[in-house]
């Protein structure tokens, strides 16, 4: 046998005894990283309450929006429940966070308008922990350097399970229509999710008058692969609110719900009740 052949023997084998899944072993729901609302579950030893998960740890989610639906609002909005477990901006969005990290990626924006952005969560619960809230803003280097980057900090920093958001994944790629190279970065995004136990929310953009990810291949891939699809929309009700959806989930869908950004400049979650018929 060969050199190369025993390589890749041994490379099965790993790939063999990593994935394999036992049958006979019970395999325990993923903890909860961020969830909205709750669930009564029925059965014969009696009545449960679980959390409606928008996201578990060792999973990817994603966040897709058109132009002009305030999606760093919603961002700001899940980062500040998911670091205070929950505020009075964040209605029944409830953050399970333990003792773990929010590592805030943005990929788009310049130093000035990061800084603002990652300041919002801190505006809305000034009582956050700063030393577990990571921000950096990746617009000046490489994408190649990013997705390794983010890769080296979790491993070097992160012992807990957290949360991470990427805002503008799509700079995480050189190509989003070339199908290899979107297919490579989620399954780099999965594997990390899961190897550091991490949640991590992949944020995109979505085009006008369609209900499918925009950014090419790429969105097609995710949407495949996410564990929650949440979609924003601009609400029917009122031009002020923004909507946010349950596109897609491999648990239990979460309720339709609104929300705002109020006089402060802090998105805010509308209590009145979303009626797609008024």
């Amino acid at each position: 046998m060969t050199e190369k052949e025993t390589e890749q023997n041994m490379l099965m084998e790993f790939i063999a005894d990593t994935c394999y899944i036992d049958i006979n072993k019970k395999i325990d729901y993923p903890p909860v990283c961020l969830s909205y609302g709750e669930k009564v579950l029925q059965s014969d030893k009696g009545d449960s309450i679980i959390p409606i998960a928008l996201g578990t740890f060792g999973n990817l989610s994603v966040i897709t929006a058109p132009p002009k639906t305030k999606k760093t609002f919603f961002v700001s909005l899940l980062a500040s429940a998911f670091l205070s477990g929950t505020n009075i901006y964040g209605g029944d969005i409830k953050g399970h966070r333990g003792s773990g990290d929010l590592i805030h990626i943005d990929t788009e924006q310049g130093a000035w308008h990061c800084s603002k952005v990652f300041r919002r969560p801190l505006d809305m619960d000034r009582d956050i922990p700063k030393d577990k809230y990571h921000t950096f803003a990746l617009r000046t280097i490489g994408f190649k350097e990013r997705l390794e980057f983010i890769e080296y900090y979790l491993k070097e920093n992160i012992k807990e399970p957290s949360l991470v958001i990427i805002d503008g994944v799509a700079d995480l790629c050189a190509d989003v229509n070339n199908i290899e190279q979107s297919n490579q970065l989620v399954s780099s995004l999965m594997r990390l999710s899961q190897q550091q136990n991490v949640h991590i929310i992949c944020v995109i953009h979505q085009n006008y008058g369609s209900q499918k990810l925009g950014t090419g291949h790429l969105g097609s891939a995710l949407e495949k692969k996410a564990e929650t699809v949440i979609s924003l929309e601009a609400n029917t009700v009122n031009k002020n609110w923004v909507t946010v959806k349950c596109g897609r989930s491999r648990g239990y869908s979460f309720d339709t719900f609104s929300f705002e950004v109020n006089e402060k400049g802090l998105p805010t979650i509308v209590n009145d009740l979303y009626d797609p018929l008024k």
